[in-house]
This record gives C-alpha cells, structure tokens and sequence, in this order.
C-alpha cells in the first residue's frame, strides 16, 4: 500500500486561509487516513470519500511533511495518477461483486433451509 502527494499546487483561499494547494492520496481509504493523521489533518476534511478520487486537500507545508515522511511524489493529471484511479476503481467493481455473490449466496441458503 502506498501514499501519494500530488504536486498540483493551485493557489486558493479556504476561509481566511490564502494558500498553494494539492491533493494526498492513497491505495486505500484506511491509510489515507491513517496518513492524513500524522500530518495533523482532520478526517473532517477527507474530500470524495468512498471514490475512486478520495483525497485530501494538502498545503505546500503538508505537501512537503508528507514526502519527508514517506509519500511518494505522483504529478497532478500524470498517467501514474489516472492509473491509480482506474486501479482504485477496478478494485471498487471488484468489491462489489463480491459482495453482491455473497448476499446472493446467503439468499440462496435461506431459501434452502426452508
């Protein structure tokens, strides 16, 4: 499992905060999370969650705390992110049907124990 940080870097103003902004991202939710928590970011704050886009919004500060501690740089709208999303959502799909042939499964029990 790996962590990314993006290097979109697009100047924004969150509140009364001016500021360069990027994206960290992961393999998984859980260790974006987990992630996003040593740097101090607030689970409030995960963008898209539950998709194949889930991130955080990260400032140059947070940028630079996250490759010191680990993540691996990835360019904004590269071929290595846009393949991470289809491997993110390739895995969705695969989740799904598994779960979808274990409720099917569970029904088909019930109906033969009646």
């Amino acid at each position: 499992m790996t962590v990314y940080v993006d290097d979109m870097q697009r100047p924004a103003r969150v509140g009364r905060l001016n500021a360069v902004w990027s994206h960290l991202l992961a393999d998984t939710d859980d260790e974006l999370h987990a992630f996003a928590a040593k740097l101090g970011l607030r689970r409030s704050w995960h963008q898209k969650p539950g998709t194949p886009i889930s991130h955080y919004d990260v400032t140059e500060p947070k940028r630079q705390l996250a490759l010191k501690l680990g993540a691996v740089p990835i360019g904004y709208m590269s071929r290595e992110s846009m393949d991470l999303i289809r491997q993110k959502r390739a895995q969705m799909i695969v989740e799904k049907v598994a779960r979808h042939d274990a409720e099917r499964a569970a029904d088909a029990a019930e109906v033969s124990d009646v």
